[in-house]
Protein backbone atom coordinates (compact mmCIF):
# COMPACT_ATOMS: atom_id res chain seq x y z
CA UNK A 1 0.00 0.00 0.00
CA UNK A 2 1.74 3.48 -1.32
CA UNK A 3 2.39 5.88 1.84
CA UNK A 4 0.03 8.61 1.86
CA UNK A 5 1.36 12.37 1.49
CA UNK A 6 -1.89 14.88 1.34
CA UNK A 7 -0.04 17.93 -0.05
CA UNK A 8 1.87 16.05 -2.69
CA UNK A 9 -1.45 14.74 -3.61
CA UNK A 10 -3.11 17.71 -3.81
CA UNK A 11 -0.43 19.26 -6.02
CA UNK A 12 -1.14 16.34 -8.52
CA UNK A 13 -4.81 16.19 -8.80
CA UNK A 14 -4.62 20.31 -9.99
CA UNK A 15 -1.69 19.72 -12.61
CA UNK A 16 -3.66 16.32 -14.24
CA UNK A 17 -5.96 18.04 -16.76
CA UNK A 18 -4.02 20.59 -18.10
CA UNK A 19 -0.73 18.94 -18.39
CA UNK A 20 -2.89 15.81 -20.00
CA UNK A 21 -4.03 18.36 -22.32
CA UNK A 22 -0.49 19.75 -23.15
CA UNK A 23 1.12 16.49 -24.05
CA UNK A 24 -1.45 15.29 -26.10
CA UNK A 25 -1.25 18.66 -28.24
CA UNK A 26 2.11 18.76 -28.25
CA UNK A 27 2.28 14.83 -29.97
CA UNK A 28 0.20 15.98 -32.28
CA UNK A 29 2.50 19.03 -33.38
CA UNK A 30 5.55 17.10 -33.03
CA UNK A 31 4.22 14.91 -36.10
CA UNK A 32 3.08 17.64 -37.89
CA UNK A 33 6.26 19.56 -37.75
CA UNK A 34 7.98 17.04 -40.22
CA UNK A 35 5.29 17.63 -42.85
CA UNK A 36 5.67 21.27 -42.49
CA UNK A 37 9.54 20.84 -42.94
CA UNK A 38 9.33 18.69 -45.52
CA UNK A 39 7.31 21.36 -47.67
CA UNK A 40 9.88 24.07 -46.66
CA UNK A 41 13.32 23.17 -46.30
CA UNK A 42 16.79 24.59 -46.46
CA UNK A 43 19.31 22.54 -46.60
CA UNK A 44 21.90 25.05 -46.29
CA UNK A 45 20.56 26.36 -42.58
CA UNK A 46 22.47 24.96 -39.54
CA UNK A 47 20.27 23.15 -37.18
CA UNK A 48 19.36 24.99 -34.27
CA UNK A 49 19.75 22.13 -31.34
CA UNK A 50 23.34 21.34 -30.48
CA UNK A 51 25.24 18.00 -30.87
CA UNK A 52 22.87 17.46 -34.03
CA UNK A 53 23.56 15.54 -37.09
CA UNK A 54 21.80 14.40 -40.38
CA UNK A 55 20.86 10.78 -40.39
CA UNK A 56 19.61 10.98 -43.93
CA UNK A 57 18.40 12.88 -46.70
CA UNK A 58 15.68 11.86 -49.36
CA UNK A 59 16.29 14.33 -52.22
CA UNK A 60 17.27 17.74 -51.16
CA UNK A 61 15.59 17.22 -47.87
CA UNK A 62 18.06 16.71 -44.45
CA UNK A 63 16.29 14.42 -41.48
CA UNK A 64 17.88 14.96 -38.42
CA UNK A 65 18.04 12.94 -35.15
CA UNK A 66 15.94 15.52 -33.50
CA UNK A 67 13.59 15.04 -35.87
CA UNK A 68 13.37 10.95 -35.28
CA UNK A 69 13.60 11.45 -31.68
CA UNK A 70 10.93 14.30 -31.22
CA UNK A 71 8.74 11.77 -33.40
CA UNK A 72 9.79 9.09 -30.90
CA UNK A 73 7.96 11.34 -27.87
CA UNK A 74 5.22 12.00 -30.31
CA UNK A 75 4.36 8.39 -30.59
CA UNK A 76 4.94 7.71 -27.15
CA UNK A 77 7.83 5.17 -27.57
CA UNK A 78 10.38 7.35 -25.38
CA UNK A 79 9.16 10.00 -22.62
CA UNK A 80 10.27 13.81 -23.41
CA UNK A 81 13.87 14.44 -22.88
CA UNK A 82 14.96 10.52 -22.88
CA UNK A 83 17.77 9.89 -25.25
CA UNK A 84 17.17 7.49 -28.67
CA UNK A 85 20.26 6.03 -29.92
CA UNK A 86 20.81 6.16 -33.65
CA UNK A 87 22.04 2.84 -33.48
CA UNK A 88 18.95 1.26 -32.18
CA UNK A 89 16.31 -0.21 -33.85
CA UNK A 90 13.85 1.51 -32.88
CA UNK A 91 15.74 4.77 -34.05
CA UNK A 92 15.90 2.95 -37.21
CA UNK A 93 11.96 2.13 -37.41
CA UNK A 94 11.18 5.25 -36.53
CA UNK A 95 13.64 6.95 -39.27
CA UNK A 96 11.77 4.95 -41.94
CA UNK A 97 8.67 6.60 -40.84
CA UNK A 98 9.75 9.99 -41.44
CA UNK A 99 11.36 9.17 -44.51
CA UNK A 100 7.67 8.27 -45.62
CA UNK A 101 6.70 11.30 -44.17
CA UNK A 102 8.83 13.41 -45.96
CA UNK A 103 8.31 11.26 -49.32
CA UNK A 104 4.06 11.70 -48.73
CA UNK A 105 4.60 15.49 -47.88
CA UNK A 106 6.56 16.18 -51.31
CA UNK A 107 4.53 14.42 -52.94
CA UNK A 108 1.76 16.10 -52.08
CA UNK A 109 3.71 19.57 -52.47
CA UNK A 110 4.70 18.47 -56.08
CA UNK A 111 0.53 17.77 -57.01
CA UNK A 112 0.03 21.31 -55.53
CA UNK A 113 -2.36 20.26 -52.74
CA UNK A 114 0.04 22.85 -50.17
CA UNK A 115 -1.70 25.42 -52.15
CA UNK A 116 -5.24 24.68 -51.64
CA UNK A 117 -7.15 26.93 -48.79
CA UNK A 118 -8.16 23.88 -47.04
CA UNK A 119 -4.63 23.28 -46.77
CA UNK A 120 -3.82 26.06 -46.43
CA UNK A 121 -6.04 26.82 -42.99
CA UNK A 122 -5.11 23.40 -41.76
CA UNK A 123 -0.94 24.48 -42.08
CA UNK A 124 -1.60 27.48 -40.82
CA UNK A 125 -3.31 25.91 -37.74
CA UNK A 126 -0.59 23.60 -37.02
CA UNK A 127 1.76 26.35 -37.39
CA UNK A 128 -0.21 28.61 -34.34
CA UNK A 129 0.37 25.29 -32.56
CA UNK A 130 4.06 24.58 -33.09
CA UNK A 131 4.14 28.12 -32.16
CA UNK A 132 2.15 28.02 -29.49
CA UNK A 133 3.78 25.02 -28.03
CA UNK A 134 7.35 26.75 -27.95
CA UNK A 135 6.24 29.79 -26.50
CA UNK A 136 4.65 27.33 -23.77
CA UNK A 137 8.28 25.58 -23.23
CA UNK A 138 10.03 28.94 -22.60
CA UNK A 139 7.33 29.88 -19.82
CA UNK A 140 7.98 26.49 -18.82
CA UNK A 141 11.69 26.61 -18.43
CA UNK A 142 11.78 29.78 -16.65
CA UNK A 143 9.34 28.52 -14.15
CA UNK A 144 10.70 25.05 -13.83
CA UNK A 145 14.23 25.63 -12.36
CA UNK A 146 15.73 23.46 -9.91
CA UNK A 147 15.22 26.04 -7.08
CA UNK A 148 11.72 26.58 -7.74
CA UNK A 149 11.03 23.00 -7.27
CA UNK A 150 13.34 23.21 -3.88
CA UNK A 151 11.54 25.79 -2.88
CA UNK A 152 7.70 24.60 -3.53
CA UNK A 153 9.32 20.99 -1.82
CA UNK A 154 10.34 23.11 1.50
CA UNK A 155 7.05 24.80 1.36
CA UNK A 156 5.09 21.93 1.11
CA UNK A 157 6.61 19.51 3.90
CA UNK A 158 6.65 22.67 6.00
CA UNK A 159 2.62 22.69 5.33
CA UNK A 160 2.52 18.72 5.37
CA UNK A 161 0.36 17.55 8.26
CA UNK A 162 2.12 13.93 9.28
CA UNK A 163 0.05 11.32 11.05
CA UNK A 164 0.64 7.57 11.66
CA UNK A 165 0.16 4.96 9.61
CA UNK A 166 -0.76 1.64 10.26
CA UNK A 167 -0.24 -1.76 8.40
CA UNK A 168 -3.34 -3.84 8.81
CA UNK A 169 -4.84 -7.18 7.73
CA UNK A 170 -8.46 -8.18 7.05
CA UNK A 171 -10.50 -11.12 6.63
CA UNK A 172 -13.86 -9.85 5.73
CA UNK A 173 -17.02 -12.23 5.95
CA UNK A 174 -20.55 -12.28 4.59
CA UNK A 175 -22.13 -12.43 8.02
CA UNK A 176 -21.48 -12.55 11.77
CA UNK A 177 -21.78 -15.93 12.36
CA UNK A 178 -18.89 -16.59 9.83
CA UNK A 179 -16.93 -13.11 11.34
CA UNK A 180 -17.33 -14.96 14.39
CA UNK A 181 -15.80 -18.76 13.54
CA UNK A 182 -13.01 -16.63 12.29
CA UNK A 183 -12.29 -15.08 15.22
CA UNK A 184 -12.85 -18.82 16.88
CA UNK A 185 -10.41 -20.31 14.70
CA UNK A 186 -7.96 -17.47 15.51
CA UNK A 187 -8.49 -17.64 19.00
CA UNK A 188 -7.06 -21.57 18.74
CA UNK A 189 -4.02 -20.48 17.10
CA UNK A 190 -4.79 -20.79 13.30
CA UNK A 191 -2.39 -18.12 11.08
CA UNK A 192 -4.53 -15.22 10.21
CA UNK A 193 -2.70 -15.15 6.94
CA UNK A 194 -4.06 -18.71 6.12
CA UNK A 195 -7.61 -17.84 7.56
CA UNK A 196 -7.76 -14.90 4.77
CA UNK A 197 -6.49 -17.12 2.18
CA UNK A 198 -9.67 -19.85 2.87
CA UNK A 199 -12.46 -17.62 4.27
CA UNK A 200 -12.05 -13.78 3.25
CA UNK A 201 -14.27 -12.82 0.63
CA UNK A 202 -12.09 -9.56 -0.27
CA UNK A 203 -10.57 -10.80 -3.56
CA UNK A 204 -7.96 -8.03 -3.34
CA UNK A 205 -6.27 -8.81 -0.31
CA UNK A 206 -7.40 -12.95 0.09
CA UNK A 207 -4.05 -13.76 -2.28
CA UNK A 208 -1.89 -11.44 0.34
CA UNK A 209 -3.36 -13.54 3.54
CA UNK A 210 -5.42 -10.48 4.21
CA UNK A 211 -2.40 -8.25 3.94
CA UNK A 212 -3.37 -4.52 3.57
CA UNK A 213 -0.19 -2.32 3.40
CA UNK A 214 0.44 0.38 5.34
CA UNK A 215 -1.98 2.90 5.07
CA UNK A 216 -3.23 6.04 7.22
CA UNK A 217 -6.57 6.21 9.13
CA UNK A 218 -7.69 8.90 6.42
CA UNK A 219 -7.48 6.44 3.37
CA UNK A 220 -9.05 3.07 5.55
CA UNK A 221 -12.72 2.77 5.44
CA UNK A 222 -14.16 4.80 8.18
CA UNK A 223 -15.45 1.61 10.14
CA UNK A 224 -12.10 0.55 9.96
CA UNK A 225 -9.91 3.53 11.49
CA UNK A 226 -12.95 4.15 14.40
CA UNK A 227 -12.34 0.20 15.69
CA UNK A 228 -8.51 0.28 15.52
CA UNK A 229 -7.85 3.89 17.11
CA UNK A 230 -5.67 3.70 20.09
CA UNK A 231 -4.98 0.26 19.45
CA UNK A 232 -1.54 -1.44 19.65
CA UNK A 233 0.28 -3.47 17.06
CA UNK A 234 -0.33 -7.26 17.39
CA UNK A 235 -3.85 -6.37 18.45
CA UNK A 236 -7.29 -8.31 17.05
CA UNK A 237 -10.03 -6.17 16.12
CA UNK A 238 -13.31 -7.45 15.45
CA UNK A 239 -15.82 -8.21 13.78
CA UNK A 240 -16.22 -4.95 12.50
CA UNK A 241 -19.70 -3.83 10.34
CA UNK A 242 -19.15 -2.25 7.25
CA UNK A 243 -21.00 -2.03 4.37
CA UNK A 244 -23.21 -4.91 5.53
CA UNK A 245 -20.34 -7.10 6.05
CA UNK A 246 -17.99 -8.59 9.22
CA UNK A 247 -14.55 -7.60 8.77
CA UNK A 248 -11.96 -9.33 11.18
CA UNK A 249 -8.52 -6.65 11.54
CA UNK A 250 -4.88 -7.23 12.73
CA UNK A 251 -2.99 -4.62 13.51
CA UNK A 252 0.69 -5.77 12.07
CA UNK A 253 2.55 -2.53 12.92
CA UNK A 254 2.38 1.26 13.51
CA UNK A 255 4.88 3.64 12.48
CA UNK A 256 5.07 7.41 11.74
CA UNK A 257 3.85 8.47 8.07
CA UNK A 258 7.57 8.38 6.10
CA UNK A 259 7.12 12.04 3.86
CA UNK A 260 8.40 11.74 0.08
CA UNK A 261 11.71 12.63 -0.28
CA UNK A 262 12.26 15.59 -3.32
CA UNK A 263 13.51 12.98 -5.79
CA UNK A 264 10.30 11.37 -5.17
CA UNK A 265 7.84 14.46 -5.12
CA UNK A 266 9.64 16.14 -8.15
CA UNK A 267 7.65 14.52 -11.09
CA UNK A 268 4.70 15.94 -9.43
CA UNK A 269 5.99 19.27 -8.26
CA UNK A 270 7.46 19.56 -11.82
CA UNK A 271 3.86 19.20 -13.49
CA UNK A 272 2.11 21.45 -10.82
CA UNK A 273 4.70 24.26 -11.69
CA UNK A 274 4.14 23.54 -15.70
CA UNK A 275 0.22 24.03 -14.84
CA UNK A 276 0.94 27.29 -13.00
CA UNK A 277 3.22 29.05 -15.79
CA UNK A 278 0.64 27.65 -18.45
CA UNK A 279 -2.42 29.02 -16.37
CA UNK A 280 -0.71 32.66 -15.46
CA UNK A 281 0.58 32.57 -19.17
CA UNK A 282 -3.46 32.04 -20.90
CA UNK A 283 -4.67 34.20 -18.05
CA UNK A 284 -2.84 37.26 -19.21
CA UNK A 285 -2.93 36.72 -23.03
CA UNK A 286 -7.37 36.43 -22.69
CA UNK A 287 -7.02 39.66 -20.37
CA UNK A 288 -5.62 41.65 -22.99
CA UNK A 289 -7.05 40.23 -26.25
CA UNK A 290 -10.56 40.70 -27.45
CA UNK A 291 -12.60 37.54 -28.13
CA UNK A 292 -15.47 36.87 -30.22
CA UNK A 293 -17.80 33.91 -30.20
CA UNK A 294 -20.28 33.50 -32.89
CA UNK A 295 -21.87 30.49 -31.81
CA UNK A 296 -24.18 30.76 -28.74
CA UNK A 297 -23.04 28.64 -25.60
CA UNK A 298 -23.36 24.95 -24.98
CA UNK A 299 -26.70 23.55 -23.42
CA UNK A 300 -25.66 22.04 -20.23
CA UNK A 301 -26.48 18.12 -20.60
CA UNK A 302 -28.50 16.56 -17.71
CA UNK A 303 -26.89 14.76 -15.05
CA UNK A 304 -26.85 11.28 -15.45
CA UNK A 305 -24.97 8.68 -12.57
CA UNK A 306 -21.97 6.93 -13.75
CA UNK A 307 -22.23 2.86 -14.60
CA UNK A 308 -20.48 0.91 -12.01
CA UNK A 309 -17.19 -0.50 -14.17
CA UNK A 310 -17.11 -4.83 -14.50
CA UNK A 311 -13.30 -4.18 -13.35
CA UNK A 312 -14.46 -2.98 -9.88
CA UNK A 313 -14.88 -5.84 -7.26
CA UNK A 314 -18.73 -5.92 -5.98
CA UNK A 315 -17.08 -6.81 -2.63
CA UNK A 316 -14.24 -5.22 -1.77
CA UNK A 317 -13.73 -3.12 0.70
CA UNK A 318 -9.46 -2.43 0.59
CA UNK A 319 -8.51 1.01 1.38
CA UNK A 320 -8.20 3.62 -1.68
CA UNK A 321 -4.67 3.71 -2.78
CA UNK A 322 -2.52 6.76 -2.25
CA UNK A 323 -2.00 9.08 -4.99
CA UNK A 324 1.60 9.65 -4.72
CA UNK A 325 4.61 8.00 -2.23
CA UNK A 326 5.90 4.78 -2.92
CA UNK A 327 4.96 1.24 -2.09
CA UNK A 328 5.94 -0.17 1.11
Amino acid sequence: MPNSHPSFVILSKTSRSLSRARITAAGFVLGMGLVLAACGDNPDTAHPDAGDRVVARVEKHEIWASDVRREAVAQGLISEGEPLDVSSELFRRVLDEVIDQSLLASEAERRGLDNSPAAQRRLEAVRQRILGDMLVETVVNKAVSEQAVARLYAEQQRRAKQSDEVRLRLILSETREQADAVVALLGQGTAFEAVAAQRSIDETSRALGGDLGYATPDLLPAAYAAAIADKPAGALVGPVAVDGRWAVLRIEDRRAETPPTLEQARPVIVRYLTYEGVRQLLEQLRGKAKVEFEIDPPRSAPQTPPAATASTPANSTSPKPASSGSAS
